[in-house]
């Protein structure tokens, strides 16, 4: 070979060598992140989600792709997604909500699965213990329903003359309405309560839901913890101040927005927790040997203003226990 030609063929294998590095590298693992919002009411979720994986070493768009699913409370487009994931082999499904987690594990038994529920993960069916999962999937238990009872004191610490107490549940969210109606059943007439179920699964049965309530006129409103729900949070803001209804919810995304009250979960630190979990699995761990995390960052959220436009007075013992007042 001349001189010439040997430097054509080594300049051209230096020129095409960085190209065929730059396509296999462009090769991410790929995370399935299905959750039950909407993607506009749920930007802190996904940022806390990408802070875990961070801090587990995955950068999103440098060493990992997620791509995010928002289902905006069409739980029954769970399985179809999660159908879609399995089939093109993801490396991991993040499933930050019972009726997703539950979709993945019938879906696959082999791509690892990291969830949050709020319900007992054992029970659901989705590990067989919570110390060793023993299969494809583990995750985060936040409590969302063994909360229900101390959601229901607060409540009556609140409005202490409240007797009769409207519930909404989404029937949609079934295992969670459920669940929630059965901690509500038992612990209400231990504080003297009665209680009245309302449904709703779409905005214009909340709407429904609310009028009905201004007819049989429940002295407050308890709100299940349901992700359409959340993602309804102004809806629900404007339509109690409207109806002057006292209202608890499950989370301070409410509060936020002018709801009432809330006692749960930091929701935000499932997100983060979820994250690192998936970031741990993509560097080779498996789900049946991480163990189930449990939160143990709760959050009592008290909006002054709005009690001051319902004319309720909170005690001085009530705000000492809040861990954020919002004036």
């Amino acid at each position: 070979m001349h001189r010439r030609d040997f430097i054509k063929v080594v300049a051209g294998s230096a020129f095409t060598w960085p190209l065929r590095a730059r396509a296999q590298q462009t090769v991410l693992p790929v995370v399935g992140f299905v959750d039950a919002g909407a993607a506009d009411a749920s930007v802190a979720r996904a940022t806390a989600f990408r802070k875990g994986l961070g801090e587990a070493g995955y950068i999103e768009g440098q060493n990992v792709m997620v791509e995010y699913h928002w289902l905006a409370g069409r739980y029954e487009s769970a399985p179809t997604v999660m159908a879609d994931l399995v089939r093109r082999q993801v490396a991991v499904i993040a499933a930050p909500v019972t009726s997703a987690a539950l979709a993945a594990k019938a879906a696959t038994s082999t791509i690892p699965i990291v969830f949050g529920v709020g319900e007992d993960p054992v029970q659901l069916g989705l590990v067989a213990s919570l110390a060793r999962p023993g299969g494809n999937a583990t995750g985060i238990n936040i409590f969302v329903t063994e909360l229900v009872a101390k959601r229901l004191r607060f409540l009556h610490d609140l409005v202490p003359k409240a007797t009769r107490v409207a519930v909404l549940v989404d029937p949609d969210n079934a295992f969670n309405a459920k669940t929630t109606l059965q901690g509500i059943q038992e612990a209400a007439p231990r504080i003297g309560l009665q209680i009245q179920v309302f449904n709703a699964s779409t905005a214009g049965e909340i709407d429904g839901a609310f009028a009905q309530m201004a007819q049989e006129r429940p002295d407050a409103l308890f709100v299940a913890p349901d992700t359409f729900f959340t993602s309804r949070r102004v809806q629900f803001a404007t339509l109690a101040a409207r109806d002057r209804i006292p209202a608890f919810y499950a989370i301070r995304d409410f509060v936020v927005v002018g709801g009432l009250i809330s006692y749960g979960t930091d929701v935000a630190d499932m997100f983060h927790q979820l994250g690192v979990y998936t970031g741990s699995i993509l560097k080779g761990a498996k789900p049946a040997e991480l163990p189930l995390l449990q939160s143990n960052k709760f959050e009592l959220v008290i909006n002054l203003q709005t009690a001051r436009a319902l004319g309720i007075e909170v005690t001085r013992d009530l705000l000492s226990v809040a861990d954020e007042v919002i004036e």
